[in-house]
């Protein structure tokens, strides 16, 4: 049994207008908004952490993200417990076909959605183990005995082309055009210990604040809200949304 603190924030950043990141903390969806809660872990209870970052250029990527977190929460909360990994991995996979397939519809029901698309990191404890799931370039890092160390995988041209810089440029997402949308995801149940810190982000604040700096604010117990704050310091050219775990 372990027991999390939990935060959570979202901003527009300075330079954008409107805020297309959204963030899923269990039950709650949130945007523009700050949030923190606790949770304990039992053998038939389950958690939901996730970050969709709408995207940047696509017309409404504020409707993909919050449309795509919407429609994750129920499929999860629907989920029987009982289901082996193996299954719940392709009940992963046809919920982002399906999804993609909303998406699309959308897009040809109104062209003003048409092109529409979003990144999604997910952190999931169900059935007594600890999951994450990945679509794009956001984010998902552990602090464990003074290493920070990136789970997650950039779907980027950039990591794609092996290339050192990152590129905003995404090769995989929800919608946005893609007809072979994929999901990574891991079991890291042997990863989750007391004293560590797991981080979910959006590309606005790796893009804004060096790994390094993340590391010393994790260390300092700094919540979500402050690691969003030191993205608008260094200039808030994106939308910036964090979600802290820590680990008792």
């Amino acid at each position: 049994m372990a027991h999390f603190h939990i935060s959570a924030s979202s901003r527009v950043g300075c330079v954008r207008t409107n805020n297309e990141d959204m963030i899923l903390i269990g039950s709650e969806l949130l945007r523009n908004d700050v949030y923190k809660t606790s949770f304990t872990t039992k053998a038939d209870n389950r958690l939901l952490l996730a970050i969709a970052d709408g995207m940047g250029g696509h017309n409404c990527g504020e409707v993909a993200s919050e449309d795509s977190l919407t429609n994750l929460r129920f499929f999860f909360d629907d989920l029987p417990l009982n289901m082996t990994e193996g299954n719940l991995r392709q009940a992963m996979d046809n919920w982002l076909k399906s999804m993609c397939l909303a998406v699309e519809a959308k897009g040809k029901e109104d062209p003003i959605y048409r092109g529409m698309g979003t990144t999604l990191v997910a952190f999931l404890y169900y059935g007594g183990q600890y999951y994450w799931v990945n679509c794009g370039d956001s984010r998902l890092y552990r602090l464990h005995q003074g290493e920070l160390t990136q789970l997650t995988t950039d779907h980027s041209l950039s990591n794609v082309l092996g290339l050192k810089t990152h590129s905003s440029q995404i090769v995989n997402c929800i919608g946005g055009g893609s007809t072979e949308s994929y999901i990574d995801m891991a079991n890291i149940t042997g990863e989750v210990e007391s004293g560590d810190t797991f981080m979910l982000c959006s590309d606005g604040l790796t893009d804004m604040v060096a790994d390094e700096d993340v590391q010393a604010l994790l260390e300092k117990k700094a919540d979500a809200d402050m690691l969003c704050e030191a993205a608008d310091k260094a200039g808030g050219y994106d939308n910036v949304s964090v979600i802290t775990i820590r680990v008792d």
